[in-house]
């Protein structure tokens, strides 16, 4: 059944509670909306998570990035919606959308190392990775070591969850250089957030 509501005035349309409770938009009795009182608007296509690595990679390492990473934990910490499914490095989106991806990557450069990369790859078909975004973190200058930030952001259209997927790759990695990882702060982490519909 389809309802019209019309807003006859040029004042347009105007829905008002006669509680102090919130404004719910249900299917099927499932709220998938609700505007509170406050005027918070939530609705079940929010998707936040973040992932972090816990360990750091070991030196000279050029691989994909498969273990020792973990959902954020700190006690602030809270991801909104179902979550990403990790297993051996492979993200899984939980549903259909536009995702950003963004990746910090913590490198400790040495030995002249300027052109160490994490790579954020995605498929499309469960099988075959196109690389789409890169975060650069080195030292040119010296042999001492340094530690640098790299970021990088991508979109990903995910149009099916079964096909659709995101993993990580350490890249030209000199032989002392290595990820740094922390299971109490943020050094190296992966977020994931839902922008909107899948297009």
């Amino acid at each position: 059944m389809t309802v019209k509501i019309n807003a006859d005035t040029s004042d347009g349309l105007k829905l008002e509670s006669d509680t102090s409770g919130a404004i719910d938009f249900q299917s099927n009795g499932t709220t998938n909306a609700s505007l509170d009182s406050t005027g918070n608007f939530t609705h079940k296509g929010i998707e936040v998570d973040m992932f972090r690595l816990h360990n750091p990679t070991s030196d000279g390492a050029n691989a994909d990035i498969t273990a020792n990473l973990e959902r954020c934990d700190d006690a602030s910490f809270s991801k909104i919606g179902t979550g990403m499914t990790e297993s051996s490095g492979i993200f899984t989106f939980p549903r259909t959308g536009v995702y950003k991806v963004t990746v910090q990557a913590l490198v400790d450069a040495r030995d002249g190392d300027g052109t160490a990369e994490v790579q954020t790859s995605v498929t499309i078909n469960n099988s075959s990775y196109d690389i789409t975004a890169v975060a650069v973190a080195g030292d040119d200058a010296g042999s001492n070591g340094v530690q640098v930030t790299g970021y990088s952001q991508c979109f990903v259209n995910c149009t099916n969850t079964s096909n659709v997927k995101v993993k990580f790759t350490t890249n030209s990695f000199g032989s002392s250089s290595h990820l740094e990882g922390s299971s109490d702060q943020n050094n190296t982490s992966f977020c994931f957030e839902r922008l909107g519909d899948s297009q």
